[in-house]
């Protein structure tokens, strides 16, 4: 029986060794932790008091090489929700929604721009020949772009008063053809397949062939839906 303690013992301080240090929930589990590399890693709650007329506020999500990842929802110091919010490489990505007492205030939509790879594709409609486009490369500046449907909700009705579509931080005239037909699937839309429309041929940039040279032969890292926390 004492062989099995000690046994026991070892397994739970070989588990724990990995975090510099980490807290522990109510239920057991282990929280904000941090590893030896000093990088935040899993399940946080991170609290902020007020401070010099800012209210202070209560997060929670998840941290993956100390960057935030995938859904974070965040409360007043009252419990009330206030923002959900999600994450991508560290950054803003996907629909985001923020809130008051009285109900939802607005509703944002961001795409995040991969450090490794920030270019991306669009399809562009020409000025005099609607039915000709031209598939352009371009480089993402910054780490989050304004991208999708943004909402802006009258307080305490739930009614939308004001939407905006924005692509790649470019906001769209609604009495203008959009840069592509789904702001959701922009960076894969194929090129239109009417008979009237041309297909040009893509030239990348001699940036983006520099980039792909660079990096060819390299593993492509895939991340699951995220700007890195305090």
């Amino acid at each position: 029986m004492r062989l099995l303690f000690l046994l026991l013992v070892l397994v739970c301080f070989n588990a724990n060794a990995q975090w510099k240090s980490y807290g522990l929930g109510v239920k057991g589990d282990t929280l904000n932790r941090i590893d030896q590399q000093n990088l935040k890693q899993g399940q946080w709650i991170v609290h902020l008091e007020s401070m010099r007329g800012e209210p202070g506020y209560e997060e929670e999500g998840v941290f993956k090489d100390g960057k935030k990842e995938g859904l974070w929802r965040r409360y007043n110091l009252q419990g009330d929700i206030i923002a959900i919010e999600n994450y991508r490489f560290g950054y803003k990505n996907g629909t985001s929604q923020y809130f008051n007492i009285a109900g939802i205030l607005r509703e944002e939509s961001w795409r995040a721009v991969d450090p490794k790879n920030p270019y991306d594709t669009v399809d562009v409609y020409d000025i005099v020949n609607p039915d000709k486009i031209t598939r352009k490369a371009i480089k993402l500046e910054g780490t989050s772009v304004k991208h999708g449907t943004w909402k802006y909700y009258t307080s305490g009705t739930g009614t939308i008063n004001k939407t905006e579509n924005w692509v790649y931080d470019q906001l769209q005239d609604p009495n203008k053809k959009p840069l592509s037909g789904d702001l959701k699937t922009i960076a894969s839309a194929p090129v239109s397949d009417t008979a009237t429309a041309k297909k040009p041929e893509l030239k990348k940039p001699k940036e983006v062939m520099e980039f792909e040279k660079k990096n060819s032969g390299k593993k492509k890292i895939v991340v699951r839906d995220g700007r890195t926390g305090n």
